[in-house]
């Protein structure tokens, strides 16, 4: 998901944010219910609606689960539910889990949406995993099915972390961890949804998944060749390591090849680091001693998603984030540089994705279908300064893009290829992780973006 050579799952998702083109766009703005933590960045753009805190534990419907009263409020396996098997499709594997299950109340979307993604935080001991879905009512009133958002464990020792392929119902469809109306012309679109979060462990040994945070982003993204030129408004650079993926060209190809594809997982190291987090050396063992920057072969492990078959996929990138002491992962849009200055102000980097032509990024050095950087500040001219993973080695990783360059081909949702053909741009789309207990500016900062 890095380089112009490589087909890009993105393409598929991001048909979401190309409307009129190809059918499908972004979700939206929402009503609140009470408990909710729900901000949007703006309206007909995009909703956040998460659950975190114990009111928000207790509200819904609880089969086997319990709301945990904690500095950090998780939810938890009680009593379970029941057994049930489970076949590892990419082990084929059998085994019986207990189960227990949390369904959020109905959130009905302010602004109906076009696409959603799901992300969860959660701490998957060993003998443990988990799965969301989500579920909603479309315009015209008909529901979706259940669609699987996601199966999910921090290790890959007991299941295989997953999406899955192939769920569709003739008006929606699920293309890896993006729910998309498939045909956005037609003026359907989704209204409101439910999130079903099931926990797993295997049977008798008290153990539990705790899950901290859930929720889902939706937007409704305009249709866009180009975006509005934003005014630059800060100076600054946060100090943020650097990490090259191509540096591990080559090696564990059984993750998406080796590193050539490793953009999300070496962008996600970058902040996690950032925020004073690292992997033990315990966890670091596995890796070849030979190898430099042994974390990053370990994020790439950690977000390698068997069904897609690269780590590229979005919740499964800001889990591994997650799962990291006293760190959150959300995966969100933003309307415009304006709102990373807002964000870079205190102190939040972020993972953004953009897809371009060799010719449209000044100084990139090549094109891309699809590509993870992370941007972590501003020049005093507002030109944008990005850890861009796809450098020859770590220190080359900083770059400095044209601002009115870098803002278009990351917010656009529509773009030519190389052949001259209309494809997708992902509309904004990046990761943001941050403490769990950010200060009063963080809080200000990611309120003001959309996100609590």
């Amino acid at each position: 998901m890095t380089r112009a050579s490589e087909p890009s799952r993105r393409a598929l998702l991001a048909v979401a944010v190309v409307a009129a083109a190809t059918g499908t766009a972004g979700s939206a703005a929402a009503a609140t219910p009470a408990g909710a933590a729900h901000t949007h960045a703006g309206p007909g753009l995009v909703d956040n609606r998460a659950w975190t805190s114990c009111a928000d534990w207790r509200t819904g419907n609880a089969r086997g689960t319990r709301a945990l009263e904690a500095a950090r409020p998780g939810l938890v396996i009680a009593t379970p539910a029941g057994t049930a098997d489970y076949t590892d499709p990419h082990t084929g594997k059998t085994a019986t889990w207990e189960y227990a299950t949390w369904t959020s109340p109905v959130h009905r979307l302010a602004v109906p949406a076009t696409e959603a993604i799901a992300s969860w935080n959660a701490h998957t001991p060993a003998g443990t995993w988990l799965q969301v879905e989500l579920t909603g009512t479309y315009s015209d009133g008909r529901a979706t099915p259940w669609y699987v958002m996601g199966r999910w464990a921090a290790g890959d020792q007991d299941i295989k972390r997953t999406s899955v392929d192939g769920q569709k119902d003739g008006k929606s469809s699920i293309s890896t961890d993006t729910f998309s109306i498939d045909d956005a012309a037609s003026g359907l679109r989704l209204v409101s949804y439910r999130l079903r979060l099931t926990l797993y462990r295997t049977p008798g040994s008290g153990h539990t998944p705790t899950v901290w945070r859930l929720g889902a982003m939706g937007s409704d993204i305009p249709d866009r060749f180009t975006v509005p030129a934003s005014v630059p408004g800060l100076a600054k650079e946060l100090t943020v390591p650097r990490y090259s993926q191509e540096i591990h060209a080559g090696q564990y190809p059984e993750y998406d090849n080796g590193g050539e594809a490793w953009c999300s997982p070496t962008s996600s190291q970058m902040i996690i680091e950032y925020w004073g987090r690292r992997p033990t050396a315990e966890q670091l063992a596995w890796v070849d001693p030979a190898f430099a920057d042994p974390q990053v072969c370990h994020a790439a492990r950690s977000t390698y998603d068997y069904q897609y078959g690269g780590c590229g996929n979005w919740p499964f990138n800001a889990a591994y984030a997650a799962a990291y002491q006293d760190l959150q992962g959300v995966v969100t849009r933003l309307r415009s540089l304006t709102d990373l200055e807002t964000l870079i102000a205190a102190g939040i980097p972020a993972i953004t994705s953009q897809s371009f032509l060799k010719s449209e990024l000044t100084g990139a050095g090549y094109g891309t279908s699809g590509h993870l950087m992370t941007v972590i500040g501003f020049t005093a001219g507002g030109d944008v300064i990005a850890n861009d993973p796809a450098s020859p080695a770590d220190d080359a990783v900083r770059r400095v893009y044209k601002r009115r360059e870098w803002e278009n081909i990351w917010l656009r949702t529509k773009r030519y290829n190389a052949s001259g053909n209309v494809v997708s741009g992902t509309g904004g789309v990046c990761y943001l992780y941050f403490p769990a207990n950010p200060s009063a500016g963080q809080s200000k900062a990611l309120k003001a973006v959309g996100v609590r």
